[in-house]
């Protein structure tokens, strides 16, 4: 019989951070943290909502200390995990770590020690620290495959009740085993393999369908994640959200249109904003995109509730249309078109069709563009 999590959903709406991965994969020290930790201030960006500051892979020494707890390579943090969160903390943000769920905390993928069999005292060392925010990955999990993952991953979750603070649980299990039917215990989880910095381009071997397995390197687009989400978005609700993975915008790799379309569809689909790019050196047109305040709305939105893929108002691969409704009842919705096309197209969305699942409306209320203006250029 599972255990069932004393306390669960950290937040009723979707989460607004940075994490490291993206950009810097595991090459990561201190300094970096640090200066990341004030661009988010100074950018602005904290005081519009991105309050994680999250280390991801690469902080850890290769080896536990004499008790049996993970420690920092002390070459890349030399003052310390615990030294480094008190920093954080006194910029007004909070800060997150990093692990994975490999076999008896001896090796993960990069052969630093993973948790699976030291949950409770990883769980302990990071609440000692101060931690707000556990990543853990799925990477290395062949060596604990006695186990479900729906086990493995609750050993965990379990092991940060008892440790005394309120640390946020967010699954990277790339959608193995479909999490949407069993992560209710965390406070987020992963939908798919890891996107990769591309709109439209996928890597091979990548499925559009949420119901088939992606290894945690899919290289799965921005276009093919928002596809995984026409199975899913019905399972979002506040509390234990569905991850489509951290932001590409800002990282070069599209243009400010697709930027725009990225962003948006992750805020009303109410995927956790994780920005991925180097946020000292982020351009101004991807930092503006970042902190549109339309936007960043729809995704805290305290309903919580996705869009919808509306199938009727779409035309695979030429047009996509979502919709969705906000808190404050019938009067108020969200409406996203999306545009494959060279051609601009006209899209009539008759409201009051439309029951709550969807949209509702008398057919007179005025629609607010969050952008600001009508977007139909082309997606280049």
């Amino acid at each position: 019989m599972l255990a069932t999590m004393l306390s669960v959903g950290l937040l009723a709406v979707p989460c607004l951070g940075w994490n490291t991965w993206n950009t810097f994969k595991s090459n990561i020290n201190e300094t970096l943290i640090k200066s990341s930790a004030k661009s988010l201030v100074d950018t602005g960006l904290a005081q519009a909502g991105y309050n994680y500051v999250n280390l991801d892979d690469g902080w850890q020494a290769f080896t536990r200390d004499s008790l049996g707890r993970q420690q920092p390579n002390s070459t890349k943090f030399p003052s310390g995990i615990r030294t480094l969160a008190d920093f954080v903390h006194s910029l007004g943000l909070k800060i997150g770590i990093y692990s994975r769920s490999s076999d008896s905390g001896i090796y993960d993928c990069a052969f630093y020690p993973g948790s699976y069999g030291y949950e409770e005292r990883d769980a302990s060392t990071y609440a000692s620290w101060m931690i707000d925010y556990l990543k853990l990955d799925n990477c290395g999990s062949f060596h604990a495959g006695t186990l479900s993952p729906q086990e493995r991953f609750l050993r965990m979750g379990d092991a940060l009740n008892r440790s005394g603070r309120a640390i946020f649980y967010s699954l990277c299990q790339w959608g193995n085993q479909f999490p949407w039917h069993w992560a209710s215990f965390s406070d987020s989880y992963r939908i798919s393999g890891d996107i990769k910095s591309s709109f439209g381009e996928d890597s091979s071997g990548v499925c559009r369908s949420a119901y088939c397995l992606n290894t945690g390197y899919a290289g799965v687009s921005v276009l093919t994640m928002i596809r995984k989400m026409r199975e899913l978005s019905r399972f979002q609700r506040p509390g234990s959200w569905g991850d489509m993975d951290m932001l590409e915008i800002g990282t070069g790799s599209m243009n400010v249109h697709q930027e725009q379309t990225h962003f948006s569809f992750w805020a009303a689909l109410k995927s956790p904003l994780i920005i991925g790019a180097n946020i000292n050196t982020i351009n101004k047109l991807s930092l503006d995109i970042l902190l549109n305040k339309e936007i960043i709305a729809i995704s805290q939105d305290e309903a919580g509730v996705a869009v919808n893929y509306l199938p009727e108002l779409s035309t695979e691969n030429k047009i996509q249309v979502w919709g969705g409704p906000l808190a404050s009842g019938k009067s108020r919705y969200v409406v996203l078109a999306l545009n494959y096309g060279l051609n601009t197209t006209d899209i009539t969305i008759p409201l009051i069709r439309y029951n709550s699942h969807y949209v509702e409306g008398s057919g007179s209320q005025a629609l607010s563009m969050a952008c600001q203006h009508r977007i139909n250029q082309k997606l280049q």
